[in-house]
């Protein structure tokens, strides 16, 4: 019997590597990492585009829009820049993810008003020639992902100065649903130091070279929009304003101009969409880094991977969650028994605790080597029943960063009610409260399994804190993503009835002291 169970295991645990290491990541519909303008692009005439077969729309002549199967675009000519630029989410519904027309996304000049000379399904290019003999030309290159490319081009002539460019990045990302009020704090500018750590650096008040960075980045919990120059070098600094402490008022890139030059080009990917981990590793970038899963970044990925790869068997991640959660059950099954034994012992010896207790209750250090030889000679360890619960804690803890964090579980339901197992279950929705079930019945499994567990104790205070725990974990989990208390009371569960059956498997017997 144990050979099986141990063969069971090992299988099961090779077969989780398995998935995790040789499952191919997710491809995705994306173009490449480079973008050059393309010459060959089929280019509008703007007077006659009304009747252009393309999505692409002349709102009024400040505005355009470009539409593709996942984004709906907003350009302006004011600054050449973009004003809105909504995704489509797995739902159907649609995401704006550039916040204010105030300070349009990726502007330059954003007083200037650019005309456009260029126009196409996947291309858009706009032009400003100054009174003092300076042009600035800068040509949208768009793809069918989430990756596009903007060309920035100048002409001048060597005894021009051109005033200093700055490329504003810091207006884009407005995110959340029902929680929107917490957007513009939980958004914030960061980038991948290539100079010094090779890792994430958070911007605060200040500025820093552009240079030291792959790539700098507006980033919230859900969304990115980053900006990748293909020449670091040609950038001069990053430089941030803010509102407030909290609330980013504009974020901008300067461009370095040789004034020995008459033309130069640069160039610089932009990235506008979802942070969904595999998607964003796939373009070798180190993008994906900009999710924070914490200091158990490897076993949230481990425990991501293995969720999508269920969620691709099964097709809901509510029921891929219950099916992780039962494996992790089975793989702690030995150490569970042990602590569920040690429950069920010490309930065991509880009358000899009492009698001991009665007997020395004046002489506590007497006390003490007695309640010592009677866990000795019993063979009783008093705190063996906490280890599965601290076993579990870097699961839980994985577990909550994981579904807190990954797009992939943003918008994905279960059952029922359950809509959304990155946010609270939300019963019932009131205009002041939200009722949330599954906080309540896990508090309800947790009070259940507690009990189980004080009929071991003799102390009457620790069986009022035990009760009280219940009361404590329902009011702490209440507003936790919903897939996390899916986990937590599939585990309930389980741990209640090891514990029963191993009650009723083991006799009440007691050995002579």
């Amino acid at each position: 019997m144990k050979k099986n169970y141990i063969l069971f295991i090992v299988s099961s645990i090779v077969a989780i590597l398995f998935f995790y290491f040789f499952i191919p990541d997710k491809q995705i519909n994306k173009n490449s990492n480079k973008y050059k303008h393309n010459n060959d692009s089929e280019y509008i005439d703007i007077s006659n585009n009304k009747n252009s077969n393309y999505d692409v729309e002349l709102q009024h002549d400040d505005e355009i829009i470009i539409e593709s199967d996942i984004y709906k675009a907003i350009f302006t000519r004011k600054g050449a820049s973009i004003i809105k630029w909504s995704i489509k989410e797995k739902n159907g519904s649609w995401t704006n993810l550039v916040l204010s027309k105030s300070l349009p996304f990726m502007s330059v000049f954003s007083e200037k008003e650019y005309k456009i000379i260029g126009l196409s399904k996947d291309l858009i290019s706009f032009e400003y020639t100054s009174e003092d003999g300076w042009k600035i030309k800068k040509t949208y290159n768009l793809s069918n992902g989430y990756m596009h490319n903007l060309n920035i081009a100048i002409e001048k002539n060597t005894d021009v100065i051109m005033p200093q460019i700055k490329l504003n990045f810091g207006s884009a990302l407005s995110i959340y649903d029902f929680v929107e009020k917490k957007s513009s704090y939980e958004t914030k500018v960061i980038g991948y130091d290539i100079e010094k750590t090779k890792k994430i650096k958070k911007f605060k008040n200040y500025s820093d070279f552009a240079s030291f960075y792959k790539w700098i980045a507006v980033d919230s919990r859900y969304f990115i929009a980053a900006i990748i120059p293909e020449q670091p070098e040609d950038f001069y600094k990053i430089e941030l304003v803010r509102e407030n402490k909290k609330i980013i008022q504009n974020a901008n890139l300067s461009i370095l101009i040789p004034n020995n030059i008459t033309k130069k080009e640069y160039s610089i990917n932009f990235y506008l969409g979802p942070k969904d981990y595999f998607y964003l590793k796939s373009y070798n970038l180190e993008l994906e880094k900009s999710i924070d899963f914490g200091y158990l970044g490897f076993f949230v990925r481990f425990i991501l991977k293995t969720l999508i790869f269920f969620n691709r068997i099964i097709g809901n991640y509510g029921w891929s969650i219950i099916i992780i959660t039962i494996i992790i059950q089975i793989l702690v099954l030995p150490l569970t028994l042990k602590s569920s034994k040690s429950i069920s012992d010490m309930k065991r010896i509880q009358p000899i605790i009492k009698s001991v207790q009665e007997k020395y209750k004046n002489d506590s250090k007497r006390l003490q080597i007695e309640l010592l030889n009677i866990y000795r000679s019993q063979k009783v360890n008093p705190l063996g029943g906490c280890l599965p619960m601290i076993l579990q804690l870097p699961i839980f803890w994985a577990f909550f960063t994981m579904l807190r964090n990954s797009y992939e579980i943003r918008n994905e339901g279960w059952i029922l009610w359950i809509k959304d197992l990155s946010l609270p279950d939300r019963f019932i929705h009131l205009s002041f409260f939200d009722f949330n079930l599954l906080p309540l019945l896990m508090g309800i499994g947790m009070f259940f399994q507690q009990k189980m567990t004080t009929s071991a104790i003799s102390d009457s205070t620790q069986k009022r804190m035990l009760y009280i725990m219940p009361i404590i974990f329902t009011v702490m989990f209440w507003s936790f993503p919903s897939g996390l208390i899916i986990y937590w009371i599939i585990n309930n569960i389980f741990t209640i009835c090891e514990q029963y059956f191993i009650s009723k498997k083991e006799s009440i017997k007691f050995k002579k002291i």
